[in-house]
């Protein structure tokens, strides 16, 4: 991460700390010994717990870089912009890494394969509704020049400046080498937690996006024409021919 310009700076977002300087230095987990993707996760979890400070959801503009620097890389801040959707405000190293290219103003879904892109979608919406905690469990079978990835995801809730939680701060370790990029995972499991303990948990269900797939796919497939299951004998008798001639008889006729 760079002082101005690196993957986790947001300067259309000028909130405390974000636009803090860092000396210009980049910081990479890897300078503070191997990744454990455990420890990466607890620490990302503890940080959120520390800024409650008795509430319930912390403020996205609590949130501090310099805090988190051992889970910087793997770090990012989304912003929901629909229902069961979600863009990155800010991304780590580690998810650059894996598509290869800038992630910033990318939907979240872009990590994952399009077939678990609609659960994820489900499980994301129940994590600002709720609000609650998500992990996910990710699994990037191998293929040709990709070597098998096993992941972990976690997102927690945060409340924007107008005090909506329309905000999470997640973080996504891979184990494995990346190999060829961009890499994407599938679904493979997720588990919900509330922010505070022993209240309810929302399910994830299509019902609460209002379509499991995305807009694209729902748009292409309410566009196919509907097929009809008559015999072309019956569809004609449908039809009846009416003549508005004063001298004809006023019957109708069959097409």
């Amino acid at each position: 991460m760079s002082d101005d310009h690196g993957p986790l700076d947001d300067r259309d977002d000028a909130v405390r700390g974000l636009d803090a300087p860092h000396e210009g230095k980049l910081l990479h987990l890897s300078d503070h010994g191997t990744a454990q993707p455990e420890h990466i996760l607890h620490e990302l979890r503890s940080y959120w717990d520390s800024l409650r400070n008795g509430r319930a959801i912390p403020a996205r503009a609590e949130v501090e870089p310099r805090a988190i620097r051992r889970t910087l890389d793997y770090a990012f801040i989304l912003e929901r912009i629909a229902p069961g959707a979600a863009r990155f405000r800010l991304a780590g190293r580690h998810l650059i890494d894996l598509m290869g290219m800038e992630v910033r103003g990318m939907p979240l879904c872009a990590l994952f394969d399009t077939g678990s892109r609609g659960r994820l979608s489900d499980v994301l919406e129940t994590v600002f509704r709720g609000p609650q905690i998500a992990r996910i469990r990710l699994e990037a079978p191998a293929s040709y020049g990709r070597p098998k990835l096993a992941g972990s995801l976690l997102l927690l809730p945060l409340r924007s400046d107008l005090g909506d939680v329309t905000r999470a701060l997640g973080c996504l370790v891979s184990e494995g080498e990346i190999g060829q990029t961009p890499r994407r995972f599938d679904l493979a499991g997720e588990a919900l937690f509330p922010v505070i303990p022993g209240a309810h948990i929302i399910e994830p269900s299509a019902s609460i996006t209002g379509f499991a797939e995305s807009p694209a796919s729902w748009r292409a497939e309410t566009a196919r024409p509907v097929p009809d299951p008559t015999t072309p004998e019956e569809r004609r008798a449908r039809f009846r021919l009416v003549t508005n001639d004063p001298g004809s008889p006023k019957t109708d006729k069959l097409m």
